[in-house]
């Protein structure tokens, strides 16, 4: 049984963390193949516009998977759960995370690689590093902050508490939150709205986004001029169709 299913709709490519009956917990082998998907899908441009990360079950992912690891399971290299999540975030598609259920520290960070988030109800979701006297290493005080700001950041980090799927979207943790059985629907249908637009500018948007994130202002502006990817190639097509439909 595969741990990461993958199948492709329209354009959309869902990703499935199978692992339902340890609630989808993050072990080394889970990684794995999650790597190669995202690998893979890189290189698909032309065939996948955005890309769509679910847990299969009740639960996105209750975290890492310390069994796993106490059992002797280890992952390819020391930071490759680092690096694959590096590597979502690097992805030149928009990635959509669905998080129902349990959402906590290391799938937390997992979430926070992807673009975007909607939140289940039942959503949970928690930095419990502190519970076990850890301290992050997969990008959670980097992310975190800048997805909702320093100082919702750092209490949530401190106390350790859990934000529900609401509460998730009304910090801009997420992008909003709907009820269980229409998450799976909300998410392909915010990713189908993406798709009736240029994918080049989609790939294009996400690149400089996050090319000027770490820049100032000015050096952030000149990065958007000297390196937008410039127009589509069916630009002229486009405009010649407008207002046609």
């Amino acid at each position: 049984m595969a741990l990461v299913e993958r199948r492709d709709q329209d354009g959309i490519c869902i990703l499935s963390l199978n692992r339902p009956d340890a609630l989808n917990a993050l072990s080394p082998n889970l990684f794995v193949e999650l790597r190669d998907h995202v690998d893979t899908i890189a290189e698909q441009t032309d065939s996948v516009g955005c890309v769509i990360l679910r847990g299969e079950g009740r639960s996105f992912s209750a975290g890492n998977d310390l069994k796993a690891i106490q059992s002797g399971e280890r992952p390819p290299s020391a930071h490759f759960q680092a690096e694959t999540l590096e590597a979502i975030e690097r992805l030149p598609q928009p990635v959509i995370a669905a998080v129902q259920g349990h959402c906590y520290t290391g799938s937390l960070e997992l979430a926070l690689a992807c673009d975007l988030m909607i939140t289940g109800e039942s959503a949970k979701l928690a930095d419990t590093h502190g519970k076990w006297g850890m301290t992050p290493v997969w990008g959670m005080s980097q992310r975190l902050p800048r997805r909702i700001g320093l100082l919702a950041a750092k209490e949530m980090m401190f106390s350790g508490r859990v934000v529900s799927g609401a509460e998730a979207a009304q910090i801009g943790l997420a992008n909003k939150c709907v009820p269980d059985e229409a998450l799976d629907d909300a998410a392909l249908t915010m990713a189908a709205s993406f798709l009736e637009n240029s994918w080049h500018t989609l790939r294009g948007d996400k690149w400089l986004i996050n090319g000027g994130l770490d820049r100032t202002l000015a050096d952030g502006l000149r990065f958007e001029r000297e390196e937008s990817p410039g127009t589509a190639p069916d630009m002229a097509e486009r405009v010649a169709n407008f207002g046609k439909k």
